[in-house]
Order: structure tokens, then sequence, then C-alpha cells
């Protein structure tokens, strides 16, 4: 049986350019009205649909276009507003809604943008429900009756409630008195949240990045730009930073000392405190790219650890496969699966400073037992499809570079999924030595790639 292909989602919903298909608004018009009719399908009573957006300008458009194809469809519309992605999925499950549409694309600049799904439980949709909205893509729009028209309103305290949850998970009898705090909300959708949770829990903050102008969003600022954060940490004197990307999902970290703790670091830190805790996570779940050196230190802590396929869908299916409740990627998008249904950068932030607060250990001697080992990655450009994996010369390279390692270090080949190139990384103890084989089982790869 052949396998079925999405034509639009990806592993994490929609996303392109603004103003190239399928990031127009004809079509996110359509996507509206199909998306409706999908959920419309499942019950009889009245059906709605939260949408909220993020801080770049194209939202305004799509959020437009969404509210009329959703409405067509006769389908209730609850306009959110800015709020983070995962706002919307606690939102899409407390307000009893079908489904939740997030706009937004992420950690990207303000030219693209795109769309993320939730459903009712406020987790990412199961494929069959992408492939029956994918389908009904495919057919004309048909709008309903007048009198059965899908009706627009607007929760106005959309973010009080979400700030109310975020400080739910840390307990009511735990406060953040005496910590000093920089926040980098990077112009994006926490800009108007975070700030007031973590003041709310009794911390003092300075907050960067909470200025967006529609254009100015992940520009040089949170989660993949942290060195003004950094540098503000040193400038305040704070004892942590903390930066979130352009709709929330994701996490990065600055240590008093104005050290970067990237996502495979608060990983670590949050499973070291549950363990503290006598908190029974079951394990974690990393991906491919993530450090040998967290699995190392998870070891040392008796934490089991699973890798998987670069993305949070795989992660979260993993998790759920094994029952755990913790996991993540290195680039910060943390899933506390204990306190909430997905990728949450507010709530893992706040696990963190938890970690801080009780354990009376900085955020660098927290990560002090969690040694990174050197990375090196090549990327050798492919002119066709190549399967490395059952390349004989490739895979005999490998073998030799793996020996040259022993058990501390790890060889990974990896063709990229958003441009045609063949990532070569080597890990290891040395810097040096992790680079000169990085360079040689490259230039192993790109003779093959050359003779294909």
């Amino acid at each position: 049986m052949a396998t079925r292909t999405k034509k639009f989602f990806g592993t994490d919903g929609i996303r392109g350019t603004v103003g190239k298909a399928p990031i127009t608004p004809d079509f996110m018009l359509k996507l509206g009205w199909a998306a409706g009719t999908v959920f419309a399908k499942e019950d009889s009573v009245r059906n709605k649909i939260l949408i909220g957006k993020d801080t770049r300008i194209s939202g305004y458009m799509f959020e437009a276009a969404l509210e009329a194809g959703v409405t067509a469809a006769g389908v209730d519309i609850i306009l959110l507003g800015p709020m983070p992605t995962p706002a919307i999925a606690y939102l899409t499950r407390t307000l009893r809604a079908q489904a939740g549409i997030v706009i937004s694309a992420s950690h990207n600049s303000f030219e693209d943008n795109g769309i993320k799904f939730f459903s009712s439980e406020g987790t990412k949709l199961p494929d069959e429900v992408e492939f029956a909205i994918e389908e009904q893509l495919e057919k004309n729009i048909s709008t309903v009756t007048s009198e059965s028209l899908g009706k627009a309103t607007r929760i106005t305290d959309a973010a009080g409630r979400y700030i109310e949850f975020c400080k739910s998970t840390v307990g009511s009898n735990l406060n953040f008195n005496g910590l000093k705090i920089v926040i980098d909300c990077a112009h994006g959708s926490t800009y108007h949240i975070a700030p007031s949770v973590f003041e709310e829990l009794g911390a003092t903050v300075t907050s960067i990045g909470v200025s967006p102008d529609g254009l100015n969003i992940n520009e040089k600022a949170g989660s993949t730009s942290p060195e003004k954060l950094a540098a503000t940490v040193l400038t305040e004197q704070a004892d942590v930073g903390v930066a979130f990307d352009g709709d929330g999902d994701r996490l990065i970290m600055v240590d008093h000392l104005g050290n970067i703790i990237d996502g495979d670091e608060i990983l670590y830190v949050i499973a070291r405190d549950r363990r503290r805790q006598n908190i029974d996570v079951g394990g974690v779940v990393g991906t491919a790219m993530s450090n040998l050196g967290l699995e190392l230190a998870l070891d040392a802590l008796d934490v089991p650890f699973a890798r998987t396929a670069v993305g949070d869908r795989y992660v979260m299916r993993e998790m759920l496969d094994r029952g755990w409740d913790l996991g993540g990627e290195s680039s910060g998008h943390i899933i506390c699966l204990d306190k909430t249904t997905t990728g949450d950068g507010i709530v893992s932030a706040l696990q963190v400073l938890v970690a801080i607060t009780t354990s009376g250990k900085s955020l660098a001697e927290l990560t002090s037992k969690m040694h990174k080992l050197p990375q090196s990655m090549i990327n050798v450009r492919l002119t066709d499809s190549m399967n490395v994996t059952d390349n004989k010369a490739i895979q005999a390279a490998v073998k030799k570079v793996e020996a040259k390692l022993g058990k501390t270090g790890r060889v990974l080949l990896r063709l990229s999924g958003t441009e045609p190139v063949v990532r070569v990384m080597i890990e290891g103890e040395n810097p040096d030595v992790v680079d000169k084989l990085a360079r040689e089982l490259s230039e192993v790869v790109a003779n093959e790639v050359g003779s294909s």
C-alpha cells in the first residue's frame, strides 16, 4: 500500500513566505472553510473554533480570511488576538472548543507566516484530521444558509486566564521573591504575558523585546538571538535570563555568568529537579540532534533517555508511547506533560525557576554536572536523492569514525528536510578531533555524492 503524503501540512502545520502559495489570503479563506467543515461534522451542537496569532503584521490579514472561511462553514469563532501558541492550546481545551488555530511562523522573521492547529484536547492534530482538511481543500467552497452562519466574538480576558494557568504550574505556596530576572520576548506574542507571570510570582523583572511593531518579531532578539539577553543579564547583575521565540513555545536561558543555556541543558535541569523531589517522569525524550552530554548526564542520574526524529511532533509521539512526562529539543522546545499538553516556553521557564528557588542553587550550579560535548556539523550538498545508509563506502567510513570516538562520541548523517543536503555531524570529547573527523567523513560523503 502506498504511503499517503500531505500536500500542505508539514511536521508543524503549514508555513511559508507571505504572498507565496500557500501563504496567501485566498488560501487562508479556503483553509478556514475546510477546517470549519471538518470540525462541524463532529457533532450536532453549535461548534466553535479559537483563533489566535503572534505579532507579525500579516496576522491581521490572515485572521480576517480565516474568520470568513470558518463562519462560512457555519462554525462560531472566538478571536483571542496576539497570544502565545501554548496559550491557544490551553484555551482551546478549557473553553471546550472543537479546535484552535494559531497564525504564526514561530521563530521565523516577519516575512513568513503559517498556521498551526490544536485539537479539542489542546494537542496537535492527528494525521487523519489533517488529511480530512486537505481533502476538503480540493472541493469548492459552499456557504451555509444565512441563519446557519457562524458568529465571531472576542475574548477580552484571554491573557489573564493564561497568566493564571502559568502561575498554577508552580503551586500556590511558592514565590520567586528576591530573584532578579531578565526576560526577552522577541517582540512576539509573550510580550504582554510573560512579564506579568514572573512579576506576579514575586520576581524583579527587566523586560526587553516587548515592543512589537509587526515587523520586528524575532529580529536580533529572543531564543534565536540570545546575545542581547546575555549582555543585559550581566549589566543588570540578574540571577537568570529567559528568552522566548515569537510564538512562545521555545525557551533559551542565560545564567548569571552570561552563559547561554540551551534546550538540552534545560531538560537536564528539570529532570534533575524532578528526581530531587522524587517525582517520577518515567524518562526523557530527545532527538537525533540532542547533545550526547545530555544522555550521559541523565544516565548518571539513572534517568532513561530515548531519541527520536527532529521535530516536536515526533518527541510528543515517543513520550506518549512510553508514558514519559519530559521531552524536548536542543532548540528549546520543551514539553512537560505533567504540567500542560504541548511545548510551552513560559511553563518550562517556571520549572527551571522552581529548581533554582527550592534547591538554593544558581542556574550555573544546576547545569554544572552536564558537560556538553563539542559538535561539528558540515553540510554536503546533494545533486540527486541518495540513501546514505545504503552506501557501503560511507558506512565503512562511519564505522571507522565511530571506532576512533569510542563510547564518548557519536556520528550522525541526516538528510535535511528543508534543503538538498546531507548533514554530517560528529560529537566527541576533543573539539580538534571532532572537527578533523567531521571534515574527513564529509569528504567521503561528498566523493560518493559526486560519483553517484
